[in-house]
C-alpha cells in the first residue's frame, strides 16, 4: 500500500531503495500499523495497531476523510495524510530518529521493532525513553552501533524478516491457544497463552540449563527460563508453583512447574515465551 509519491530524481539511490522497499514485519504493513496510530490519536480507530487493513481500519479511515472534507474512498493517499497533521508526516527512513522525535516514522518504527523481538512500552508514534531502549537493544541484537538513534543502517536491519527460533520445541503444556504472538492493543504480546487449567504440569519445551526460577516482579509472576542452547531460551510465566532450581539440567518434557495466574494475570493460563539472543520471537512458528 503505498502513502505518498517519491520523486526518485532527487533521491540518492540507496536511500530511494530503503524507502520504497517493504518493511518486513511478518506480511504486515508498518506504514497501515502508522495509518491505525494516527486515526486511533483522533478516537476513530479502535483495533489493535496489527498493520492489517481490515473493516475496522477501512471505516476509520473514511470516518476521517469525511471529518476533513476529503474524497471518503478508505485510500490513505497524500492528501488524507496531510490532512493527519504531525501523525502523518515523515516517511520511515525520510530522516534519523532520535528520542524526542515523533510522527508516522516513529510509530512504523516502534512496529517495527516490536516484530523484530524488541517492543517499546506502547506504539503511538512518539520516540521516548522506552522506544529509545528498544532501538539501542536491537541495534545490539544486530551488531550495530547502539547508540539509540535509527538512521539507514537500523532501518536496512529492520526491513530484514524477524528473527525465527531455531529449534524444533514441544508444547510446555496441553491446551488451547489464546492471545497470540504480535499485537494487542497498542502494545505487543511478546508470546503465547496457553489456557490451561490451574495446576497443570508444566513442561520443558526442549533440553537445556534452568536459568532462573522464582518469582520475578514486572508481571512475570512465577517464572522459570530455560537456556536451550544456540541462542534460545524459554520462558514459563504465571505458575502456581516451580519444580526446579538454578543450575539444573532438564530435558524435553521434564516438569518444571504449574500452570497459576501469578503476577500480572487475570486467570489459569502459560505465558510462553522465546528468545533468541535477546529477542522475542514467535513459537508458534517452532511448535508442532
Amino acid at each position: 500500500m503505498s502513502f505518498c509519491r517519491l520523486r526518485l530524481t532527487v533521491l540518492p539511490l540507496a536511500l530511494a531503495a530503503l524507502l520504497l522497499a517493504p518493511p518486513a514485519s511478518a506480511g504486515r504493513d508498518a506504514g497501515l500499523a502508522a495509518l491505525q496510530v494516527a486515526l486511533q490519536a483522533r478516537g476513530l480507530y479502535g483495533g489493535s495497531i496489527d498493520g492489517v487493513k481490515g473493516p475496522g481500519t477501512t471505516r476509520a479511515i473514511i470516518r476521517f476523510q469525511r471529518r476533513a472534507g476529503l474524497t471518503a474512498d478508505g485510500v490513505a493517499g497524500p492528501q488524507t495524510r496531510r490532512a493527519l497533521g504531525h501523525y502523518g508526516n515523515h516517511i520511515l527512513g525520510s530522516r534519523p530518529l532520535r528520542r524526542g522525535a515523533a510522527g508516522w516514522d516513529v510509530a512504523a518504527l516502534q512496529f517495527l521493532l516490536a516484530w523484530h523481538g524488541f517492543p517499546s512500552a506502547t506504539i503511538d508514534g512518539g520516540l521516548g525513553m522506552h522506544t529509545e531502549r528498544a532501538v539501542r537493544r536491537f541495534q545490539r541484537w544486530a551488531g550495530i552501533q547502539p547508540d539509540g538513534v535509527a538512521g539507514a543502517t537500523t532501518f536496512a536491519a529492520l526491513r530484514r524478516a524477524p528473527a525465527e527460533c531455531p529449534l524444533s520445541l514441544a508444547w510446555p503444556v496441553a491446551a488451547q491457544v489464546g492471545d497470540r504472538f504480535g499485537a494487542r492493543g497498542n502494545r505487543f504480546h511478546a508470546g503465547i497463552d496457553l489456557v490451561a487449567s490451574a495446576g497443570q504440569p508444566v513442561a520443558a519445551a526442549a533440553s537445556g540449563r534452568v536459568a532462573y526460577a522464582g518469582w520475578l516482579a514486572g508481571g512475570w509472576g512465577n517464572l522459570v527460563v530455560v537456556a536451550n542452547g544456540s541462542g534460545v531460551r524459554t520462558m514459563y510465566a504465571h505458575l502456581s508453583s516451580v519444580a526446579v532450581r538454578v543450575g539444573e539440567r532438564v530435558g524435553t518434557g521434564a516438569r518444571l512447574g504449574a500452570v497459576g495466574a501469578t503476577g500480572d494475570a487475570t486467570g489459569a493460563h502459560l505465558h510462553f515465551e522465546v528468545r533468541l539472543r535477546g529477542a522475542a520471537v514467535d513459537p508458534l512458528r517452532a511448535l508442532p
